[in-house]
């Protein structure tokens, strides 16, 4: 009896990850599902601009970065927008670069973030009562700004008539560890993809960045939830459950470009605060108030997919090895081998679309990252899945600490030039 349970058991795990695999694999081509759907992903033709932007770039610690992503800010060829640049007051450093910008340039302004805790949705609601415009966008400080991106972002919002906008977003540096292709990789299938999916859907986790809100909404909000480590996932799901409509749009030369954590410690961290994020907004439970069953089974679905694609990632190489030294039927043994299908196919899309990254943003990828791609599967989602465990611990022991992101600028053309060079 004991013996049929565990199998039950095995077998009830084995379609779980079949599932978890089967639907990240859909999610991931959904724009690639025919001509035309791939050609509603693409931002609309813009027109003459009407609207007006206060751009809200948080920034602490990021004196190495943030002039660059200013001064480009800054190039936009829109006629009506503003820039925010919020500095902490024991950031002197990252304060100094700000003042610079706001000296040199007549659209930026800095605003001091004297929060005692110090996160980015405390800098950002900061910031909320002092923007002048119609649209509020949010920027990170390393981001790689197109100049044309808020003329495109004008003509969504008032084609779509959208209460937001999500634009996209595409780490660059593919080259500068094992698992950066990798990376890279999840963020062209999100943003070209996976986010196109959810807002159909009606239900959607923002982007921490390239998004825009309308103001009169973001402030009947209060803005973004000071306690929140997934502040930009929070405020989709409060916004979806009010029946905001969200547009999504994605073109590589409309993309911002940032870049992957610079060490595997940080990479750790990122996703550990990621994955605790979307473990508060669960427990928080806005996503109740959606209007339809389906949207509320996908909320839960979707804040739940990091624990479950990382329990997959462990538990394939696990059933594999069950697999070939555990004594069991033949049809258990059968179904052990489902979970492989999408995974293998998985595997062979992301071939597909590293390549089909390389077209769109013009980049030297190389054969070898073709194999560090395959080659990296399993310890990527090792580590996912690790980060996933840290997140659920510091959660049960209410350690909610912001634990940033380091920056090097290592996305900038400069850099890739000399990743090139090195290739």
């Amino acid at each position: 009896m004991v013996h049929v349970t565990l199998i039950a058991i095995y077998l009830t795990v084995i379609v779980a990850i079949f599932v978890v695999a089967f639907t990240t694999l859909a999610w991931m081509v959904d724009s690639w599902r025919s001509p035309e759907a791939k050609a509603s992903t693409a931002f609309p033709v813009p027109d003459e601009p009407r609207l007006s932007f206060s751009l809200l770039v948080p920034a602490r610690h990021e004196h190495e970065v943030l002039a660059a992503t200013v001064g480009r800010l800054c190039e936009q060829d829109h006629p009506n927008f503003e820039i925010l640049v919020i500095v902490s007051e024991d950031d002197p450093e990252t304060a100094a670069v700000a003042r610079m910008l706001e000296r040199a340039h007549d659209v930026v302004r800095v605003v001091i973030d004297e929060n005692e805790v110090k996160s980015k949705p405390r800098a950002l609601n900061t910031a909320l009562p002092l923007c002048s415009k119609e649209i509020i966008g949010v920027f990170d400080a390393e981001d790689d700004v197109a100049p044309a991106l808020l003329r495109h972002i004008d003509a969504t919002f008032r084609q779509s008539r959208a209460h937001i906008v999500q634009g996209g977003v595409q780490l660059m540096n593919f080259d500068s560890s094992w698992w950066s292709v990798r990376n890279v990789l999840e963020y062209f299938f999100w943003f070209s993809s996976r986010l196109h999916f959810h807002a159909r859907l009606g239900f959607i986790p923002l982007g921490g960045n390239t998004v825009f809100v309308r103001a009169d909404l973001l402030r009947k909000a209060n803005g973004w939830d000071p306690e929140c480590l997934a502040e930009d996932c929070e405020l989709g799901v409060r916004l979806s459950s009010w029946g905001a409509r969200t547009a999504v749009a994605f073109g590589a030369a409309l993309a911002t470009r940032e870049e992957t954590p610079p060490s595997a410690r940080s990479f750790f961290k990122q996703r550990t605060r990621w994955s605790q994020g979307f473990l508060q907004v669960l427990r928080k439970g806005e996503w109740r108030r959606l209007p339809t069953a389906g949207q509320r089974l996908m909320a839960v679905y979707i804040l739940s997919m990091p624990f479950a694609q990382a329990f997959a990632g462990v538990l394939i190489p696990i059933s594999l090895v069950t697999m070939l030294v555990v004594k069991a039927p033949a049809l258990v043994v059968l179904v052990t081998y489902v979970p492989l299908l999408p995974t293998i196919a998985t595997m062979a899309i992301e071939v597909l679309a590293l390549r089909e990254f390389r077209r769109e943003f013009a980049v030297p990828v190389r054969l070898r990252h073709y194999l560090i791609l395959i080659a990296g599967t399993v310890p990527y989602q090792l580590m996912l899945a690790a980060a996933a465990l840290r997140a659920t611990a510091r959660e049960l022991r209410g350690s909610r600490g912001w634990e940033k992101t380091e920056h090097r600028n290592a996305h900038r053309p400069a850099a890739l030039e000399v990743e090139e060079a090195r290739s």
